[in-house]
């Protein structure tokens, strides 16, 4: 008999069940500290203590799914004096350590960045460093492209 493989899939939150979303909302309550007890985190999001526990194990967000401590970044940006210099303080005020960098000649007012950056020591998760990053007045669009591990 074949060994059990586990598979993931990677599913948009809208789809998942309530009683997945609130299992959730109740890791991240526990995890948080805000409850203590598993008793208090369901009843707080209004979910039974046996859908809890049927899916604690099995629905994880995917920032912790992801172990990796490199991501690869790819950024649009402005085309402005000092632009550059900006997205590098934003990185290392996460102390995210910036590991390659290139830089395309900007055409029609942007330039496309590629940034691959260490985030072991990250300060924050990953998708509020990208989305702090998204959020920059000159930043026209920036995704994680890749990831991986040191």
């Amino acid at each position: 008999m074949a060994d059990r493989i586990d598979h993931f899939y990677l599913v948009r939150e809208d789809l998942l069940t309530d009683a997945m979303q609130k299992t959730l909302e109740a890791k991240a309550l526990l995890e948080s500290g805000k409850v203590h007890k598993v008793a208090e985190a369901v009843q707080h999001v209004d979910l039974s203590r046996s859908a809890f526990y049927k899916y604690r194990d099995a629905i994880f967000p995917f920032h912790t799914m992801i172990q990796e401590q490199i991501i690869t970044l790819s950024i649009q940006l402005a085309d402005r004096s000092g632009s550059l210099s900006e997205l590098l303080r934003i990185v290392a005020e996460a102390n995210s350590n910036v590991l390659t960098i290139n830089q395309t000649i900007p055409l029609q007012g942007r330039a496309n960045i590629t940034l691959t950056v260490d985030t072991s020591a990250l300060s924050l998760e990953i998708r509020d460093f990208v989305r702090k990053i998204q959020g920059m007045e000159f930043v026209e669009k920036a995704e994680i492209v890749g990831s991986g591990s040191l």
